[in-house]
C-alpha cells in the first residue's frame, strides 16, 4: 500500500519499506523491528564480506506473541537473505536449536561463515527454558554468528500471572543485558548485541517489554551501517571464549564466564551505547535512566517546562541513558558520577542498575562518593 493524497507525506512510501529501506524514515512496530533486525544483520555482514545465514526460533506469548506471524508474513524477504524461521515446540527446544546454530563454524562441510541467531519468548518462557539458555551461553556463540535472547518482559503483569523482569536471571547466567528505550533503540542495540555476542562469546539478553515491543513509531534510519571497533585492552584467555563443549564441572567454567563479562565491558568501552543526554559539567545531581524510564523522565521534564538539554543543565542536573545494563561500563559510569553530590537511578521494577552503581562507587572516599538513590 502506498500513501497518497496527504500533504507532507512521502507519496512513494509503501508498507514493505519498513523492511527494505536503507535510509530515510520508516514506520514500524516493535515486533516488526525484530524482523527488520535480522535483515539488517545480513546486509551488514554482506558489506563486511561475510557469508552468513540467520536462524530464529522461540515460542509465542505476550508481549512477543505477534512475532511468529510477522516472520511468516516476511517469509520471502527472509528466505532471500538466507534467514530461517523455525518455531519451537517449546521454549527450551527452541533454545537448544539456537545452540546448534552456533556449531556451524566447527563443521568442515559448512556453506556459510557463521549463523547469527535470535531466540524469543515471554518472561515465563525465559524461566522455563533456563537450563537450555544457561548452557547455551556457557557453550558460547561463534565468532561470525552470535545470539540475541529476546525476553518479552511483562512488567505490568498484563497477560501473565506474575510480573516478570528477566534482568537478574540473565545476569545470574553471566549473560550481558541490553535494555532498549524505544523502537529506534531496537535497531541500534540489536546490531550491537550480535556484534557483542561475536566478540565476547556470550549470548546477549535483549529486553522487549510490553510498552515498547507492542508500540509503533516512525524511525529515522542512520545514513550508514554501524562499524564496530575491536577492543585493544582485552586479551582472551587461552582457548578463547567462543563455542566449545562445556568444560568439566570445575572452576574453569566460572573463570571463562567471568572472562566473557570482562570482554563485554571492554566491547562497551570501545563501542559506547550509553548516551550522555545532558552533560552539565558542574551538575550537583546526576540522573541515570534505564530503558523506557528514560522517555518517562524526559517527558516529566517537558511537562515541567524544561524541554531541552540546556534548560535541564541550567538546573544543575546531568543525565545518562544506560543501554547496556549488565555488565555496566564502569569507566563511563565513574566519569558520569564525578563531581556529583547525588545520583538518582530511574529504572523499572527491581534495582538492577542501582545496585551495580552502589557497588561500583562504594570504595570511593566520602568526599568523592555521591549519595545514590533509586528504589531506596
Amino acid at each position: 500500500m502506498v500513501a497518497t493524497g496527504i500533504r507532507g507525506i512521502d507519496q512513494s512510501y509503501a508498507l514493505e519499506h519498513r523492511y527494505t529501506r536503507e535510509r530515510g524514515r520508516i514506520f514500524l512496530t516493535g515486533i516488526q523491528a525484530l524482523v527488520r533486525l535480522a535483515l539488517m544483520q545480513r546486509r551488514l555482514d554482506r558489506v563486511m564480506g561475510l557469508k552468513t545465514a540467520g536462524f530464529i526460533s522461540g515460542y509465542r506469548g505476550s508481549p512477543v506473541a505477534g512475532l511468529d506471524q510477522a516472520l511468516v508474513d516476511a517469509a520471502e524477504l527472509l528466505a532471500a537473505e538466507d534467514i530461517r524461521f523455525q518455531p519451537g515446540i517449546n521454549e527450551a527446544l527452541a533454545a537448544t536449536a539456537v545452540l546448534g546454530s552456533q556449531q556451524v563454524e566447527t563443521e568442515e562441510r559448512r556453506r556459510v561463515d557463521g549463523v547469527f541467531a535470535l531466540w524469543y519468548g515471554k518472561g515465563p518462557g525465559v524461566d522455563w527454558a533456563g537450563d537450555a539458555l544457561k548452557h547455551g551461553t556457557a557453550y558460547g556463540s561463534s565468532p561470525h554468528g552470535g545470539v540475541l535472547v529476546v525476553a518479552g518482559d511483562d512488567h505490568g503483569a498484563v497477560s501473565s500471572t506474575m510480573a516478570h523482569q528477566s534482568d537478574q536471571t540473565f545476569a545470574a547466567w553471566y549473560m550481558p543485558v541490553l535494555n532498549p528505550a524505544n523502537i529506534a533503540d531496537y535497531l541500534e542495540l540489536g546490531l550491537y548485541g550480535w556484534a557483542l555476542s561475536r566478540f565476547s562469546g556470550a549470548w546477549v539478553g535483549f529486553k522487549a517489554i510490553s510498552e515498547t515491543v507492542e508500540s509503533a513509531a516512525t524511525v529515522e534510519l542512520p545514513d550508514g551501517l554501524p562499524v564496530y571497533v575491536t577492543p585493544t585492552d582485552f586479551e582472551p584467555p587461552p582457548g578463547g571464549l567462543h563455542y566449545r563443549w562445556v568444560d568439566p564441572p570445575s572452576v574453569a567454567i566460572e573463570t571463562r564466564m567471568q572472562a566473557k563479562l570482562a570482554a563485554a565491558e571492554a566491547f562497551a568501552r570501545a563501542n559506547p551505547v550509553d548516551r550522555l543526554i545532558v552533560p552539565a559539567p558542574r551538575a550537583r545531581l546526576g540522573i541515570v535512566t534505564v530503558g523506557k524510564a528514560h522517555g518517562d523522565l524526559m517527558e516529566a521534564f517537558r511537562l515541567l517546562g524544561f524541554a531541552d538539554a540546556r534548560a535541564v543543565a541550567e538546573l544543575g542536573i546531568r543525565i545518562l541513558k544506560v543501554a547496556q545494563t549488565f555488565p555496566l561500563e564502569r569507566e563511563g559510569m565513574r566519569r558520569f558520577a564525578s563531581g556529583l553530590e547525588t545520583l538518582l537511578v530511574v529504572e523499572e521494577k527491581r534495582p538492577f542498575v542501582e545496585d551495580q552503581i552502589k557497588t561500583l562507587l562504594y570504595p570511593l572516599p566520602d568526599a568523592r562518593r555521591p549519595r545514590v538513590f533509586g528504589k531506596t
